[in-house]
């Protein structure tokens, strides 16, 4: 080989890894849930089962997608036919209808209640968020774009109005998985159970929150999620919690700053004593799904009684749980969740969710309040007089707990 022929070679080789060095620098770039199955199939194959994977749905890819019978819709509401339906959100308490115009969605005037099976308005009054002082009170003027778009997807473009994926993929919660597709490595992928407690909980805040952005508008247009978040960073840089004056009823919040409604478990969670402790969203959930409702690692006290068994340092330090409850075993009131975890948080009217603030309400906040308490959401036929006197019976408790 000449001397020429040598250094041809030996440029062509540093060209080489210069372009492979430069490969491995480059931004990671998004490319969907599927490209993730091949090392993964058995996380793959539970999360796509998962409402997470299957909460925007398109009918003509999924014929199954709208739950009721169009065709014997009985209501006014009901202005649109099937074919007028782009896409269908949701399906376990409600089920919403977006029509597509130009290159964004619009939703649609009514709305299934999946629980009592009957047909609502769909249409967020003004002054019931913020975000409706910016738009006019018309779905067909609300763009899904920049109101609900970037958490029902992977890496939204708020430019182009397009998506990796629709629904929450694998990189919504790990972040952009082009470097770890091509050489897989537990450093070039972000796992949120290993990031510090903040950080993972902000992987779930980032969508089950309300919230502002923390510059708006941006670009001339008013976002109701965190345009610009990426896994791994600090959810605070561009996302701030709705504000709420403690005594105050909202439309978010309750007086004691509990949440009023759904798709707030983030603002419930972080002023929890478990959020305190290092306890994140993922100690208790698996997001790529369980059997167990809500995809609890657990299903329902169980996964309580993991770290809150009796004699436990973390609580209850009664013998039993039927000792701390006062009620009996395997009734409601001795199930951790009814007590700690109140459905009060309405998704749709008559139908609520949990709260995730862990607090026990008393009947006493609700006469100084008006908000619901654990004691009468069971005893409903009692009052909260009898509920008060109820509670200074049990002489474990501290009477300056229980009422206030």
């Amino acid at each position: 080989m000449t001397t020429i022929h040598r250094f041809a070679l030996g440029s062509f080789l540093l060209f080489g890894a210069a372009i492979a060095a430069m490969a491995q620098s480059a931004p990671a770039g998004f490319v969907g849930s599927a490209a993730c199955k091949g090392c993964h199939p058995q996380v793959y194959e539970r999360w796509a089962k998962t409402r997470m994977a299957n909460v925007v749905r398109d009918p003509k890819e999924h014929p199954d997608a709208i739950i009721p019978d169009l065709s014997k819709a009985d209501s006014a509401l009901v202005t649109f036919k099937k074919e007028d339906i782009a896409f269908v959100y949701g399906s376990k308490w409600k089920q919403r209808y977006f029509t597509k115009v130009g290159n964004d969605y619009f939703p649609l005037g009514a709305q299934w209640d999946v629980t009592h099976q009957k047909w609502s308005a769909y249409n967020t009054k003004k002054g019931t968020d913020w975000w409706t002082a910016f738009y006019p009170e018309t779905n067909m003027e609300r763009p899904t774009g920049p109101l609900c778009d970037g958490c029902h997807s992977v890496n939204y473009n708020i430019r182009t109005n397009q998506v990796t994926e629709w629904n929450v993929g694998c990189e919504r919660c790990h972040g952009p998985g082009s470097a770890h597709v091509a050489k897989p490595s537990a450093a070039n992928i972000v796992n949120p159970a290993k990031l510090d407690t903040v950080r993972a909980v902000d992987t779930c805040t980032q969508c089950h929150s309300q919230g502002q952005p923390v510059s708006s508008p941006i670009n001339g247009k008013y976002y109701d999620w965190p345009v610009g978040f990426q896994m791994g960073g600090n959810l605070s840089d561009v996302w701030k919690l709705e504000d709420h004056t403690l005594g105050e009823t909202t439309f978010t919040h309750f007086p004691d700053d509990t949440a009023h409604k759904n798709r707030m478990q983030g603002n419930d969670f972080v002023q929890s004593a478990m959020y305190t402790h290092g306890v994140t969203c993922s100690s208790c959930h698996d997001v790529h799904g369980t059997e167990n409702n809500a995809d609890l690692r657990q299903a329902g006290q169980a996964m309580c009684l993991t770290c809150h068994a009796p004699k436990s340092p973390n609580g209850p330090r009664a013998a039993s749980i039927e000792e701390h409850t006062h009620h009996k075993a395997g009734s409601a009131g001795s199930n951790c969740l009814e007590c700690h975890m109140p459905k009060i948080e309405a998704t749709m009217p008559d139908d609520f969710v949990r709260s995730h603030t862990f607090r026990f309400i008393t009947p006493d906040m609700t006469e100084k309040y008006k908000m619901p308490n654990a004691c009468n959401s069971c005893h409903a036929d009692r009052s909260t007089a009898w509920a008060k006197e109820a509670l200074k019976s049990w002489s474990d408790k501290s009477p300056w707990r229980v009422a206030q």
